[in-house]
């Protein structure tokens, strides 16, 4: 459909999400991070309340960030086996170069809720785009630590969230095409 790859159409049609336990060094520097949230922070936002932030979590940072993650998985699940505390150990280690994102709404605007949060959304949607763009692979993963107060709390404060943990590297083999939606399903003309 979009054959010549330095189109940005083809750009777009060929992203796809790399499982972060695939994605290996090299991956993108501090700098280099931080011009991919610049490009993703170009995104649909009503206001202009920049309703989104991007944490950086570093290499050197990773063992202090399982421990984050195994701590408050204890605290919530006591009784938790070996084998899910190192699942969060391995969660916190993936990839070279990790951005958190979070849904930080601002409440007291008239702009709705809803909205702001479509916005963390486009957000963390950009991020992977430019983060294909620039010839990595992304993958974005939420699971019981994107919901977990106390992880949320050690980068923000409620009413934010945490939208989604986007790790980035390069993958270790070619990245698997999903089956995608069958467009006579899911676009259609409106006729009254």
């Amino acid at each position: 459909m979009f054959n010549d790859p330095s189109t940005p159409l083809s750009l777009l049609a060929t992203r796809r999400s790399g499982k972060p336990r695939d994605l290996v060094a090299p991956g993108p520097d501090f700098a280099k991070l931080r011009e991919l949230c610049a490009i993703a922070a170009r995104t649909p936002d009503h206001g202009k309340l920049t309703p989104w932030r991007f944490v950086i979590v570093e290499a050197d940072q990773r063992d202090a960030l399982a421990a984050l993650l195994t701590d408050a998985y204890r605290a919530e699940r006591p009784d938790a086996k070996r084998l899910e505390i190192e699942a969060m150990e391995q969660f916190a280690r993936q990839a070279p170069a990790l951005v958190i994102v979070l849904s930080s709404p601002k409440p007291e605007s008239h702009i709705p809720l809803w909205e702001q949060e479509l916005s963390a959304g486009a957000a963390c949607m950009n991020l992977l785009h430019s983060v294909h763009a620039a010839g990595f692979a992304g993958g974005w993963l939420t699971g019981w630590a994107a919901y977990s107060d106390a992880v949320r709390d050690a980068f923000g404060h409620a009413p934010e969230r945490i939208a989604g943990f986007v790790f980035i590297g390069t993958p270790s083999r070619p990245l698997d095409e999903r089956p995608r939606p069958d467009l006579a399903t899911t676009v259609r003309k409106w006729t009254v």
